[in-house]
Parts: C-alpha cells; structure tokens; sequence
C-alpha cells in the first residue's frame, strides 16, 4: 500500500538568523543518529552555486529548514553535527555550497549512491521512497527558484519531506547492502565522494561553450571569447545565470556571423535571450574588441594526457580496439552478475585509459596498480583487475 505525500504530518522549524541557528543547533547537538542534510539551490537562476535553503533532520530533535542569507556564521551548526553521519541523496550536488558556508561532514551515507550499487533501474529519491518506503512523493519543485523570498509554504513542506524520510531510507538500504555483501563497497565509494576535491576552474572557461566546435577559425574564437567574457560579467553584476542573459548558442550564431554593425547583430534571427536586444551595446562592443584584438586563439590544446574516442582506435591502433572489446566484454558480464551498474564497477574512461596503455607485464598485479594510479576504489581493482588480466592474456 502506498501512501502519499498528502498524508504525511511532518513539523518543521524555520531558522532565519544567529539566535534561531544557535537553538536548532542545541536540539541537534542533544539528537540521536545520523543526521539528514540537504540544501536548496538556485542553479538556472543566479549566477554562482549557493545554498539558499539548508534542511536539517535527527531523531529527537527534529527537523530545521535554514535560511542561509540572514546567517553569516554557521560554525555552531558545524560543532553540532560535524562528528555524526551525514545522510545525503546524492551528496556531490550538495557537498560543495554547504563546504562554502562552512558545513563540512566527517562521514556520509548517499542513498543515491547506494541505490546505485544495489542495481535499481530509478535512483532518484521518489522512486526509491516510493519501492522501499511506500511513499509517493511529489517531486514538483526541485527546479524552482529558491533564491526567491518568502518561499511558499508548499515548498517548504516538499523541503522538509527531503530529510524528514532519509534516516529510514539509509537503514532500509543499508541492509540490503549487506545481504548483497556491498557495504564495503558502499563505505569506499561515500568516502570517495566525500573527499572529491572541486574541479578547478578551467584557464579559458569560455571554450566550454556549448556548440563551440562549430567555430573553425581564429577570429570566431576570439568573438566566442569575448562575448563569453562580456556575459559572464553581466551576470556577475546582475547575481543571474548567464544563460538566462543569452544562451551558449547565441554567442556561437554570433561568432560564426561576424556580424558587421550592431544592426545586423539585432537582426540575427539566433542572437536571442532575455538582454540580446536591451545589452546591445554591450555585445556590439565585445564584438568590436574582437575584430581588433591581435590576441587570436587558437584551436583547443591537446591534453598530453588525452586519449583518441574509443570509436577510431580499430583504425588507429587495431590491437587496442581488440584489447578493449575482449576487456569491456568481461567487466559488463561481471557488473550484471553483481548487480552493479558497470560504470560503478569501473568507470569507463578508467577502463579505456587502461587499455589505451597497459602495462607492459599485464598481470593481476600490475594491472592493480594501474588502475589504483587512475583512481579506482580498493573494492574495484580487488574485483576488476584479475578479470582484466585475464582478459589480455585471453587475446590471441
């Protein structure tokens, strides 16, 4: 029998400054168990990653939504709740804005990840209430706006309910984690999670625009290039995510037009968005500066550490392409008998950067090392190194 959203009766306290954060911390302090902990972003909205929501749950303390703008300091929260188990779904979306004001956890659950290793075909957190809890939730503002104030009532309630049901979904999914014998397997990959550092930001950014492989020449780059940079300041100004400003494919349209006087860039059917006629000035001078800037870039530098897709090495290297179907073959027989997607078993550009150069003396052994030196988990490399091994030994 499943039971709705609806139905539920979930309490909340709302914290919105030092003295709300300083009690809710003391209930959560005095608490038992591990803790839920989820935040609210407004990716799609705003120009950078921050939580503007914080949800927090434990048993005998309750449950506390925190509104992050009117507290500068959350170090109380953190000497609260550093020491006990997070529980997160999926924690790598959360992980960074809370390290950002200061919440860092010293060990985690993810109910997402765990789902993952245990074989479910829907991970995400309704699906997986729903099959393991029989709830059905209403997932209907996970894309809002939640920079936006007051937050109504009914998100609010949607927030808490992203807590309120994570300590009985962690110990549901714990024990079939250890009737399928992947605890460890789970605990490894939580901490992998845990510890991930922050991509860096990118030396030219502005060559992540999507759709940029359609600009063939130097001075389309340089018209990529600065008005990326133009709409990345404006949406810096404006605290608003640049696509919401112009989208990746007006730039490139632009870039790949020349446009010659601000005219013909108002009249170009695909230079669109929100600020595309009203910041035309703005973009006429970003195209003016690419006309004459003698700073022309060139094409994308090879990564030195870069490998050929997978899809040309048959005419590139016939032996690897042979290597890589005998290998992938075994791995995914491996990940079906575990129940185990395969790119949780291993990841797939970890597999190809093995097969790509292995070592010279392929044994178990050796094969081991490499793929702990390309970051693979103690739990894979037990169980896909000697399959591999054996695979290249296989070959004819």
């Amino acid at each position: 029998m499943t039971v709705s959203q609806s139905e539920l009766d979930i309490d909340w306290t709302m914290v919105v400054d030092d003295e709300g954060l300083a009690a809710a911390s003391a209930a959560l302090a005095a608490g038992s168990g591990p803790v839920a902990v989820d935040a609210e972003r407004a990716s799609g909205f705003r120009y950078g990653g921050e939580a503007y929501l914080v949800q927090v749950h434990r048993a005998e303390a309750g449950t506390f939504l925190i509104d992050p703008i009117g507290i500068p300091d959350f170090s109380p929260l953190q000497r609260a709740i550093g020491d006990a188990e997070w529980i997160f779904h999926a924690a790598s979306q959360d992980l960074p804005c809370l390290a950002s004001i200061g919440l860092v956890p010293s060990r985690i659950f993810d109910t997402e990840l765990a789902a993952r290793l245990l074989g479910f075909e829907r991970v995400g957190l309704g699906a997986i209430v729903e099959l393991l809890l029989g709830i059905a939730l209403e997932k209907a503002h996970s894309a809002a706006d939640w920079s936006q104030r007051p937050l109504p009532a009914e998100w609010l309630e949607y927030a808490a309910l992203d807590v309120v049901l994570l300590p009985e979904l962690r110990s549901v999914i714990a024990e079939q984690l250890a009737e399928q014998g992947k605890t460890e397997f789970a605990a490894q990959e939580f901490e992998a999670v845990r510890l991930r550092p922050e991509k860096p930001r990118p030396e030219e950014p502005w060559r992540k625009l999507s759709g940029s492989h359609a600009l063939k020449t130097p001075r389309a780059l340089a018209l990529s290039r600065e008005l990326w940079e133009a709409r990345d300041a404006l949406a810096r100004e404006r605290d608003t995510a640049p696509g919401r400003l112009i989208p990746d494919s007006s730039i490139v349209a632009a870039s790949i037009a020349n446009p010659r006087s601000p005219g013909d860039l108002a009249r170009l059917r695909d230079f669109k968005g929100r600020a595309s006629r009203s910041e035309l000035k703005r973009w006429w001078a970003a195209i003016l500066r690419a006309k004459t800037t003698e700073d022309l870039p060139g094409q994308k530098p090879r990564d030195p550490d870069s490998i050929p897709h997978h899809r040309f090495w048959a005419q590139r290297d016939p032996a690897a392409a042979a290597r890589l179907e005998a290998v992938r073959s075994a791995i995914d027989a491996e990940a079906a008998a575990r129940r185990i997607p395969v790119e949780n078993l291993l990841t797939p550009d970890t597999l190809r950067r093995l097969v790509w150069r292995p070592p010279a003396d392929p044994t178990a052994e050796n094969v081991a090392r490499r793929l702990s030196e390309l970051g693979a988990r103690d739990w894979q490399v037990g169980i896909t190194a000697p399959i591999i091994a054996s695979a290249f030994v296989d070959l004819p």
